[in-house]
Order: C-alpha cells, then structure tokens, then sequence
C-alpha cells in the first residue's frame, strides 16, 4: 500500500503534467505573430486552432474520464501525453492553415482533456482532508507553464523558425510528461470499488446513485454552467494578453512577460484559494472568486504601458486562477469518488467550450476593429455571468435524491 508521502508525490507528478500540457497549448500566442509574418496566415485563422482545441478538450473530456473511471488514470494519461507530443510535431510541418488547425487544435484538444481530467480525478480521490490544498497545488503546476514554457517558446523564437521551436517543446514534453504519467494510479477507496468493496466516502452522497441521475443533477448542470461562463470570461484575455500588448507598442520578450506575471500571480491564487476553500467552503470561495474575475477582465481595458499591464495581469491571474481548482473539490464533495473522471470530464466539456470563445472572439473581434476593448467588455458579461449561475448552487444532501434537470 502506498505511504501517505505516496499523495503528495502524486500532486508533484500532476503539477508537471498539468504545466507541460497546458504550457504547451498555450504556447501559441507566442506564435502567433511571428507565424502569421512567415506564413500569411490571418491572426483569426491562426487562433482559431485554439478554439477547435477548446472544442475537441470539451468534448473529449467526459469520455476521457468515463473512461478513467473504467479501466484507472495511468493508461489514459500515457495515451494524452503520446497525442500531444504527435500534435506538436504535426503542427510543425503543417503545410496549410487548415492543416495547422487540426494538427495543433484537433490533436491538443483531445490530448489535455485526456490528461486532465483522469489527473484530477485521481489526485482529488487520494485525499479527505486538505483536498482544496491539494488540487490548487496541482493546479498550481499549471500555473506555471505561463512562467516556464511561455519564456521557453519565446526563446526558442528569437533563435529559430517557429516550425523548429515548435519541434523542440514536442521532445522537451515527451521527456518530461511520460515519466510523470507513470506514476499514477487509483486512488485507495476506487481500487477496493474495483475489487468488490463498498467505499464511500463519509461526507459523500450514498454511493446508491448511479451516473445517469448524477448527471442529470441540477448541482452538475449548474456545475457546467457555472464552468463555461467562467473560463469565457478568462479565455479571451488570457489568448490575446501578448497581442494586445504589442498593439500598445510593447516589445515582444517584455508582452510574453506580462503573460509570466499573470502565471506566477496565478499560483499565489491556487494556493491562496485552496487555503480559503479548506477554511471557509469551496462553494462560497468561488462565488466570491468569480465576481472578483468579472471585474479584473474589465481592468484590461484602462491599461496600455507595462506597469498597468503588470498590475492588471497580477491581479487577474491571481483570481481566474484561484477559482479554477474549486470546482473539483465541489464535485467530490457532492458526488462519490466512483464516477469522478466522469463528472470532472463533464465540467471540463462545459469549460472547454467556454474557453473556445475567446480565440476566436478576440481574434474576430481584432480583425474588425483593430481593437480589443470589446473582448474586455464581453469577458466582463461572461464573469457577471458566471457570478450570478453559481450562486444558485445548494449542495447535494446526504441521502440524493434525483430532480429534474434545469431548463
């Protein structure tokens, strides 16, 4: 049986997979620019292999997880991690536009969604207590792919062609994500589930329900709600950060910068969120945390030299960051550990086609005003949004009971 260290050790593997993964993803606003000079490619049709990777992540995610649930996370992550570095590589030598969208948006989609959520759902079942800590510290690692692979692929630019750079992250990522992936396994109470047991967790609904009334829960569909209007809000400052910089005349090594602020506020929020989750309730953390995001969104639109940039990035980073790990630990506090990839999966589905809106809008929205104050101001509404869906949420009480799915 594994020791008790065995948990944190496996937040430490999820950390660097999270970072790798996202980091590479979020790696293409650095490309962006010097993509569309060498290539013609428009800015809109470049980011929108974002989108059609926030697409492909949404929804691949719940059949990742429903399939992480079935046969354990190892299998699958190690499968996420060979679609990234193949998505990478594609990319790289991709002779057309359409062909870039499906090879880096496409392939990366279904590839962080295959990590993602297993990952999550692994780590959040190995722990009891301090389970707000542990995912935000996982999330944490996520955090820092804007400080790490970010500077990383920036470097890579002022050195070599994109297509070039782009190839070394795929060998950097394999090296680093496959070892990772290795390490995991079910969590205790899911591996006795496994074997004929009946675990359930104390604080947990009856393990009686099935998936299907799960899923059809008011608490999992204000769940998605609550997850697509919040990582709306976030998406389109976080893609198109680095572009606006530029359009205010910032150099490209000090824009990327602004982006690595964002990232290391963002691991102060995880942990700082986490801590609050623990003491005073995820679910009133992340009603607060989300009416807090809407208005850092809206802070972009007044700022336009770096101290500003720095200031707002710090900010906003720190919040949209904080937030995010909540959601796992309101799933596992109203639904048992059984069918956690599934639920996680489907949160992540709701938040990925949340996330698909901001590439494409920004970039739309660029395109036709050579501007980027709408995007703050719509990201704005998102948060509002967000705010509001998740204040109506009431916990799952100790014997379920299935209603009607909301309208």
């Amino acid at each position: 049986m594994p020791t008790v260290e065995f948990r944190w050790f496996l937040v430490a593997a999820g950390g660097l997979l999270g970072c790798v993964a996202i980091g590479a993803m979020f790696c293409l606003p650095v490309f962006l620019l010097p993509m569309s000079k060498d290539t013609g490619w428009s800015t809109t049709g470049i980011s929108s292999a974002m989108t059609v990777g926030f697409i492909a992540m949404a929804l691949a995610s719940m059949v990742w997880g429903n399939l992480s649930d079935r046969i354990g996370p190892r299998p699958v992550l190690l499968t996420g991690c060979t679609l990234l570095v193949a998505s990478l590589l594609g990319a790289s030598v991709s002779p057309s536009l359409v062909a870039f969208q499906l090879s880096f948006g496409l392939l990366s989609g279904l590839a962080v969604a295959a990590i993602m959520a297993p990952m999550m759902a692994c780590v959040i079942g190995w722990f009891d207590t301090h389970r707000s800590l542990a995912v935000s510290l996982v999330s944490a690692g996520m955090g820092m792919a804007p400080m790490t692979m970010a500077p990383f692929a920036a470097f890579l630019i002022e050195g070599h062609d994109w297509r070039t750079a782009m190839q070394i992250i795929a060998v950097v990522a394999a090296c680093l994500m496959i070892p990772a992936a290795l390490v995991f396994r079910r969590a205790p109470q899911r591996a006795a589930a496994a074997g004929g047991g009946q675990p359930a967790a104390p604080d947990m609904p009856d393990d009686e329900i099935t998936t299907a009334q799960a899923l059809r829960s008011p608490q999992f569909i204000i769940l998605l709600l609550t997850n697509f209007f919040c990582c709306a809000t976030h998406a389109g400052p976080i893609f198109h950060t680095v572009s606006y910089a530029l359009t205010c005349g910032i150099p490209l090594v000090a824009a990327v910068s602004i982006y690595s602020i964002e990232g290391l506020a963002g691991m102060g929020g995880r942990i700082a969120f986490g801590l609050l989750g623990d003491r005073f309730g995820a679910r009133r953390v992340l009603v607060l945390g989300l009416l807090a995001q809407a208005f850092g969104a809206l802070a972009y639109v007044f700022v336009h030299q770096l101290v500003g940039f720095y200031a707002v990035a710090a900010t906003f980073g720190f919040i949209y960051a904080g937030v995010m790990p909540l959601y796992a630990v309101i799933a596992r506090e109203n639904f048992p550990q059984r069918m956690m990839g599934t639920v996680i999966g489907g949160t992540g589905l709701a938040g990925g086609l949340g996330m698909a809106l901001g590439p494409l809008a920004g970039g739309l929205i660029y395109d036709e005003f050579a501007s980027y104050t709408w995007l703050y101001v719509g990201a704005f509404a998102m948060g509002i949004g967000a705010f509001l869906v998740a204040a109506t949420f009431k916990p799952v009480t100790r014997r379920f009971t299935p209603q009607p799915a909301l309208a």
